[in-house]
């Protein structure tokens, strides 16, 4: 590996992480790193010997490619059918890149789902900043606004995260095995058609988002509330058949439980947010176009 690739390398799983935080799939984060590799090889050696910084010279640069993407989300949002949700990230073991990623809690989908309130400039400014460590200067460089006014942005968005938070709709990250607990007491419940036990394994104010992408069928609203929730999760199973939990795999969604579901014509994947010792989100990615790999 040439010198150059490995400056890259070293730092891939922060720039992932970078350009997913910003544009919610794994495709376009790998693009940007890719186009960041290029353009750093671009520099030559006399270039990037002025780089004082290789890490934020890179971080920036992966902000700068995925700006458009950022700034043209509302619009793609308002076309989607159906609730969105970031394309999942389901992890297979230390020797995955996405190992890295995920283990920020930043990238939780609850946390992704708040950074979507954000205005993107807002958005930009906030990960460059305040989870990547990348100086107001360089952040009002790729922003093309002036330097306090990139401050402004990232305190406005720091605000907006903090009453995020406030409202319960960024709950603290629980251990990994109550997160398991949690999600197996639910997958229980529902082999056995069990509504009463379901309802006990959910928070009151559940909320269930089904991701089809207007490809899979799937419901168009977020569904709320425990016993709606469970009613609609068991009567899905019924309607798919009990085998299609016997086929679920448990796996890591975005760093937390979750399961892989057997299905046509692409998997399913389901993670939860716990809160409390209980679901407090139920998070299901159906359309085809993010299915894991």
């Amino acid at each position: 590996m040439t010198a150059e690739a490995f400056a890259v390398e070293e730092h891939r799983a922060h720039l992932l992480a970078i350009g997913y935080r910003l544009t919610g799939s794994r495709a376009d984060a790998e693009d940007a790193v890719q186009d960041a590799w290029l353009r750093w090889d671009r520099l030559g050696p006399d270039g990037r010997a002025q780089v004082r910084d290789t890490r934020a010279w890179l971080a920036t640069t992966v902000g700068r490619l995925c700006l458009d993407r950022v700034r043209s989300a509302p619009a793609r949002r308002e076309r989607y059918v159906g609730p969105w949700l970031p394309e999942p990230l389901v992890t297979t073991g230390p020797d995955d890149v996405l190992d890295a990623v995920v283990a920020r809690e930043d990238v939780r989908i609850a946390a992704m789902l708040v950074l979507e309130r954000l205005s993107p400039d807002q958005r930009v400014a906030f990960v460059l900043h305040d989870t990547a460590g990348v100086g107001f200067d360089d952040v009002a460089d790729v922003l093309g606004c002036t330097t306090p006014t990139a401050r402004q942005l990232a305190s406005r968005a720091r605000k907006a995260v903090g009453a995020a938070a406030d409202a319960g709709d960024l709950p603290d990250a629980v251990p990994e095995p109550e997160q398991r607990r949690v999600l197996d007491a639910l997958v229980a419940a529902l082999a056995a058609g069990d509504v009463p036990a379901l309802v006990a394994v959910l928070h009151p104010d559940a909320a269930l988002r089904t991701d089809g992408g207007g490809i899979v069928k799937a419901a168009r609203r977020i569904v709320v509330g425990a016993d709606k929730v469970a009613r609609l999760l068991v009567a899905l199973v019924e309607q798919a058949g009990p085998e299609v939990l016997a086929g679920a795999r448990p796996v890591l969604v975005n760093g937390e439980a979750g399961l892989v579901i057997p299905s046509e014509p692409a998997p399913i994947v389901v993670a939860l947010t716990v809160d409390g010792g209980r679901a407090l989100a139920v998070h299901a990615v159906l359309t085809p176009e993010k299915a894991p790999p």
